[in-house]
């Protein structure tokens, strides 16, 4: 099946037995969002699994889907995080990357810290695998340049190193290349754009990934789709899109979410 006759939708049930239904090599992007293992001890489905051994064979068995889904120039963004009680992901990550190529590992500076202990360092940030299938990847590092303010492209201005001025102007008002720490402040209570799940990723974060991965109409794959983050980021950019969704209760908030994002954009409208 080709991507551009796939057509973007949420497919309700486990995401495992979903992605056995899609065909090989059609997604540029997987952004896989999947419960850390007993991080949110009063969520069941993130503590069903007995050990964290039972946890890791989940997790390669459903990236190995993953993995097959992915077209041969595409990356597959794992999250997950480390801490004195979630180290799992360590051991995860090792075994990942012995069976699929690795490409790189983000760092997610959620900019405030979480969870405060008594005897360890404040956690405030969380990992992003990557993963691809071949050393020739779609990847677009101009689509996500960082704006430096006005006053930092004054002074960098002044430098007297750079004599063609104009093409420095143009390169500090393109802004700097972001580096594989990616600072994005995580959702608050109060924040509008927090829908209901309580591992919620920022729309911002997502879109970081998406336009660094895929063009507009290629399409990404999420096989935890939750509230819905990365379909509506994928509809926003102009990508298709697949979530997967085993919770009827997220399949609802994300529908709703996805409908007033349409209404929004049509109200909007002069």
């Amino acid at each position: 099946m080709n991507p551009v006759q796939i057509k973007s939708r949420i497919l309700h049930g486990d995401a495992i037995a979903k992605l056995k239904t899609l065909p090989a090599s059609v997604a540029q992007v997987i952004i896989a969002d999947p419960p850390y293992f007993n991080v949110l001890e009063n969520e069941d489905w993130d503590t069903q699994w007995k050990t964290a051994t039972h946890y890791v064979a989940w997790c390669e068995a459903w990236a190995a889907e993953a993995m097959r889904v992915l077209r041969p120039d595409g990356l597959c963004f794992i999250f997950g995080q480390l801490g004195k009680r979630e180290h799992t992901f360590l051991h995860l990550m090792s075994r990942l990357t012995h069976q699929h190529q690795f490409h790189d590992l983000i760092i997610w500076d959620r900019a405030v810290g979480y969870n405060e202990r008594r005897d360890s360092f404040t956690p405030q940030y969380e990992m992003v695998l990557v993963l691809r299938k071949s050393d020739d990847v779609k990847f677009n590092k101009e689509a996500v340049r960082i704006p430096y303010d006005a006053k930092t492209i004054e002074s960098y201005m002044r430098d007297p190193r750079y004599k063609n001025k104009a093409t420095r102007r143009e390169h500090l008002e393109a802004g700097k290349f972001a580096t594989n720490v990616l600072r994005v402040p995580s959702l608050k209570g109060a924040s509008k754009e927090k829908c209901g799940h309580p591992s919620q990723k920022p729309i911002d974060l997502i879109e970081k990934l998406i336009l660094c991965s895929t063009d507009v109409g290629d399409l990404v794959v999420d096989p935890f789709l939750g509230s819905g983050t990365t379909a509506a980021a994928a509809k926003k950019l102009k990508r298709k899109w697949l979530g997967i969704e085993k919770d009827s209760k997220y399949i609802r908030i994300a529908k709703s979410r996805l409908t007033n994002q349409l209404s929004n954009k049509k109200s909007t409208k002069p």
